[in-house]
């Protein structure tokens, strides 16, 4: 069963970033892949709960818990990038591959983020993929940092939207809320979230071989997609360096200064 759920979850995977790969090819802008990867994930979500589920707490809470972080993670970025320019990133890559853009941005964009979408589903789909489990208090200790991780991404977020919204706001660094206590409050929040959910899956049989999920985000927001890309634009910003030396890079953690 599960290998089967894995095979149909591959397809809606591949089919669902091949239409975003097409709209991105039209608005030539590859952001919308940001906006397709939280849709991938409430798409999985969706079809193992309902193909396979038996309904049980676990599963509805785990799929809520995704539904409730897709629609988050996608309406913001709808919301912030729709009609804007391509962000950076994309655009970099843009130039870099002139000619096979199209191949590359189809293979290295979309399809890649849909083959790492199904690694971190792994949790999602081994829990609506068991039989019925009663619920176990450890469900309580995911659930609860899956809520935690959650207010920090949603909170750090705001927070940055209404610094960034401030004219006064251009050219300084953003230091407070949860900033002062970690440069990353959303990456650290969105790690958080995808512990709780495999702490979760531990109740349900193999669940325990999942933990390549929340190790491949985490690994992925440490040192690949997440902060080094969002730092990078700052490596010659005296005041960001500044602020870096006394702030936590990840976990939240009094800065330096105040110790």
């Amino acid at each position: 069963m599960i290998i089967q759920a894995y095979l149909y979850s591959a397809l809606i995977i591949f089919i669902s970033m091949t239409i975003a790969f097409c709209i991105a090819h039209l608005k030539k802008n590859n952001g919308v892949a940001d906006i397709a990867w939280g849709t991938g994930f409430m798409l999985i979500s969706l079809f193992t709960f309902f193909k396979y589920g038996s309904y049980s707490a676990q599963q509805t809470i785990a799929t809520l818990l995704v539904l409730i972080w897709g629609t988050r993670i996608s309406g913001y970025l709808a919301l912030r990038n729709w009609n804007k320019q391509e962000d950076s990133r994309y655009a970099a890559m843009r130039a870099q591959w002139g000619d096979q853009v199209i191949i590359r941005s189809f293979l290295q964009i979309f399809m890649l983020q849909g083959a790492i979408l199904l690694i971190i589903m792994a949790p999602v789909i081994i829990i609506n993929c068991s039989a019925w489990q009663p619920w176990h208090m450890i469900n309580f200790l995911g659930l609860s940092l899956w809520i935690i991780g959650f207010l920090c991404e949603t909170i750090g977020d705001y927070q940055l939207h209404r610094f960034l919204q401030k004219t006064r706001s251009q050219g300084q660094i953003m230091t407070q809320g949860l900033w002062k206590y970690t440069r990353h409050p959303n990456y650290f929040g969105e790690s958080m979230m995808w512990w709780g959910i495999w702490i979760i899956a531990l109740s349900s049989p193999y669940g325990v071989l999942t933990i390549i999920s929340p190790l491949l985000l985490t690994y992925l927001l440490l040192y690949v997609s997440g902060i080094p890309l969002a730092e990078i634009s700052f490596k010659n910003n005296l005041a960001y360096q500044e602020y870096a030396q006394r702030t936590s890079s990840f976990i939240p953690w009094p800065p330096k200064d105040s110790l």
